[in-house]
């Protein structure tokens, strides 16, 4: 039976499935292809190393179906919720948190997600080593007034422990309408124990573009500030870069602090702004060795301007690919902190039934080959950001990136 109708790719996150609880998004490039699969009721031939045929048995399967539906002991069993199931499992037998298999009610939930506004907490969450963690919490989102941080680990949800839940189960447990409240159990590493954090969920909306002009010395900095790379990424940016350069900002702040991710399509579009037309942005590689190349376009505005990239731990997936990219071509300096490590691409494939599986299917590299998944990008200049500073309205990461611009303008 013919199971792929399309499948749409993307860039995730970072990391990470883009969540109601989360911006976008861990984020996502979509392309249309077909697809059709035929396979035995029974068995599915594959070959060894050796170039050997070697039959898969089915049956393993089938029997195991009939002996639930006969002997479990609560009968009758959902025979949906058993097929969900096997799928299920059989994607997270690669124990690989960015392959998911998706259910009618999660595929939608998914589309909401991507389009910038959701309910939720206003956080994205991953996994790194197992435990579930905070990767980003978005600028005025009820997780950031909670005082929610990158890299926070969420043990408990609702006194429920997440030992075992992987990133899918942990939305479902956070997700909620709007007004309803969740309870998080949170550890930080300067924490002597964990907290519990009750968190009112809301209506987020994500604006993916923010700009203004700092003075520095005298001389004129625009900060530009990406909070994810969405469909309105591109027109909003071009907006800002305008008007900055009509006010005569001599240099720029690109600040990508707490960025998921999202588009690739836009990813490549953002760093076009200061990368020569044609030369690569960022390579995607594939488990074949094959690798195809995302090249820039358009007139690079800023290529001539000294800019500053900031990056922090909750900076993954487009905000690195972006970042790599002009270290790369030594069009920027990294001030901050060490990125999340999110360089992995997913494919979103439709199947029967209104579900969908997300898959891995290739790495990204910037343009000197370099593999920032898990490992992450290390900044050029490593500046920390503390509670203290937060909580005294103080940004020394930013106003070390002022400092290094106005610097380069003497």
């Amino acid at each position: 039976m013919s199971f792929f109708e399309e499948n749409k790719r993307y860039l995730t996150i970072s990391l990470v499935l883009i969540l109601v609880i989360g911006a976008f998004a861990g984020g996502y490039l979509f392309a249309r292809q077909g697809y059709s699969i035929t396979l035995s009721p029974l068995k599915v031939v594959n070959l060894n190393r050796d170039g050997a045929p070697q039959e898969l048995n089915w049956q393993i399967l089938w029997d195991a179906y009939d002996a639930v539906l006969e002997k479990y002991v609560d009968r009758p069993v959902d025979r949906q919720a058993l097929l969900y199931g096997a799928v299920s499992g059989l994607v997270g037998s690669l124990n690989d948190p960015y392959t998911v298999f998706l259910t009618p009610t999660k595929s939608q939930q998914f589309a909401e997600d991507l389009k910038g506004e959701f309910s939720g907490i206003g956080a994205e969450i991953g996994l790194r080593s197992g435990i579930l963690v905070i990767v980003s919490p978005l600028e005025g989102s009820p997780a950031e007034a909670a005082g929610l941080r990158p890299l926070d680990k969420i043990l408990e949800i609702n006194g429920e422990t997440t030992e075992k839940l992987n990133i899918d189960e942990a939305v479902s447990k956070i997700r909620g309408p709007k007004g309803s409240v969740v309870e998080l159990t949170i550890f930080r590493d300067d924490f002597v124990e964990a907290k519990k954090i009750s968190i009112t969920r809301d209506t987020i909306v994500v604006k993916s573009v923010s700009s203004e002009v700092k003075i520095q010395d005298g001389k004129k900095i625009g900060v530009i500030e990406l909070t994810r790379f969405g469909e309105d990424t591109k027109s909003e940016l071009d907006k800002a870069i305008n008007k900055l350069l009509n006010e005569g900002v001599k240099g720029i702040v690109l600040d990508e602090r707490s960025n998921p991710g999202g588009y690739i399509d836009t990813a490549v579009e953002v760093a076009s702004n200061w990368v020569k037309e044609g030369e690569p942005v960022v390579y995607e590689q594939f488990g074949d060795g094959r690798k195809d190349a995302y090249k820039a376009s358009g007139v690079p505005r800023l290529a001539g301007l000294p800019t500053v990239v900031l990056v922090n731990e909750g900076s993954a997936s487009a905000s690195e690919i972006v970042a790599g990219a002009l270290r790369d071509y030594n069009l920027a300096t990294l001030i901050g902190k060490k990125t999340f490590g999110k360089g992995s691409v997913q494919e979103l494939l439709n199947l029967p039934d209104d579900t969908q599986i997300k898959i891995t299917v290739a790495k990204w590299l910037t343009p000197n080959g370099k593999n920032i998944n898990v490992e992450g990008i290390q900044p050029d200049i490593e500046v920390d950001l503390k509670q203290e500073n937060l909580d005294a309205g103080n940004d020394p990461q930013l106003e070390r990136a002022l400092q290094f611009v106005s610097e380069k303008l003497k």
